[in-house]
């Protein structure tokens, strides 16, 4: 079967090395769960590293083409190829409430909010693994004080420990992407509750980043808190200045407060 024709429009740059894809695809440490998702396979580069293991690996593919491409040539996939877009899909439809792992090369017009859902489904990933833009994958393991780091900096770096594993080149993927890739891994902290209010922390760490270079006396103003609580030093702080720890001690004084 002819090779599949990359879309712009979903975001496909096929990888062709195959040793970066034995890389990514042995970036997981396969404890703790017997199934993984990988997400955008395309034509199966990191598929076929993934078939190997010691694993139930599914794929999850919205591109027609590249699903009767899998069925073709990966018999291993039979009834594990997932023909739905990722973002809308209902994963336990698969894997009703197992836990499951996620990989893939993933398309970057969608990256982050691949990890947006998967933040949903945290009780059910313990692991994530893949290939990102390198901006976007540097953002999410960066740490506080700079100005790549932000709201997807602290929502994930609160549920998961977050490391930054290597970069790609632009060469070894068709077409070559614009920019350079980079390769994070996302493990789950063994206590991933918050000792907070979760839809609270969230809306703070947000409201918070909408306008960073504000304090966040002022960047948090749209949450009415009282002008005792906005006494406090904290909120001298711009949101960059505070790491996931600290933004949930700040939540936990806003709850205090009686937000």
């Amino acid at each position: 079967m002819e090779k599949v024709k990359a879309k712009k429009h979903l975001g496909q740059h096929f990888l062709k090395d195959e040793s970066i894809a034995k890389d990514i695809a042995d970036t997981l440490n396969l404890v703790g769960y017997e199934d993984v998702l990988e997400i955008g396979p395309g034509m199966g580069v990191l598929t076929k590293y993934m078939l190997d293991k010691p694993i139930n690996t599914y794929v999850i593919e919205i591109d027609d083409e590249s699903v009767t491409y899998l069925d073709a040539n990966y018999p291993k996939l039979k009834n594990r190829i997932i023909s739905k877009d990722f973002l809308k899909y209902d994963i336990n439809e698969v894997f009703e409430g197992k836990q499951f792992a996620i990989i893939g090369n993933f398309p970057y017009n969608i990256s982050t909010q691949i990890v947006f859902k998967t933040l949903e489904y945290r009780n059910q990933i313990p692991e994530f693994a893949g290939m990102f833009q390198k901006e976007v994958a540097e953002r999410i393991c960066e740490k506080k004080g700079t100005k790549a780091y932000g709201i997807l900096s602290v929502l994930v770096q609160a549920f998961y420990n977050a490391e930054y594993l290597f970069t790609v080149d632009e060469n070894v993927f068709n077409p070559p992407p614009k920019v350079k890739s980079g390769v994070l891994r996302l493990r789950r902290k063994e206590d991933f509750t918050l000792p907070c209010g979760e839809k609270l922390f969230f809306t703070v760490v947000k409201t918070a980043f909408q306008q960073r270079r504000k304090t966040l006396r002022n960047s948090l103003k749209t949450l009415n808190l009282s002008d005792s609580l906005r006494e406090d030093e904290v909120f001298n702080l711009r949101p960059e200045q505070l790491d996931y720890k600290e933004f949930i001690a700040l939540t936990q004084k806003i709850e205090a407060d009686g937000i």
